[in-house]
């Protein structure tokens, strides 16, 4: 399950590159999300460790989205 500002950079990463044909940059990330460069690369980590984007802390500013929302966990009550 993401944090409250990891799925707000998620949400950013995708909104930003639907209606720009790029993804944002890691300083832009900052300004739209009031958070600092090491805590935007922070967020990127756990987002690349999730598969939720692809990116590599050597090329900041290259990401790739592969899934622009959280995902669901499974109802516990219904699988019982």
């Amino acid at each position: 399950m993401l944090s409250d500002i990891e799925r707000k950079v998620l949400r950013v990463i995708a909104n930003y590159s639907a209606g720009r044909r790029r993804t944002p940059t890691v300083d832009e990330l900052c300004i739209k999300t009031g958070r600092s460069r090491g805590g935007i690369m922070k967020v990127l980590e756990v987002l690349a460790k999730e598969e939720y984007i692809e990116w590599k802390r050597s090329d900041p500013d290259h990401m790739v989205v592969l899934e622009a929302w959280e995902r669901k966990e499974h109802d516990r009550w219904r699988a019982k």
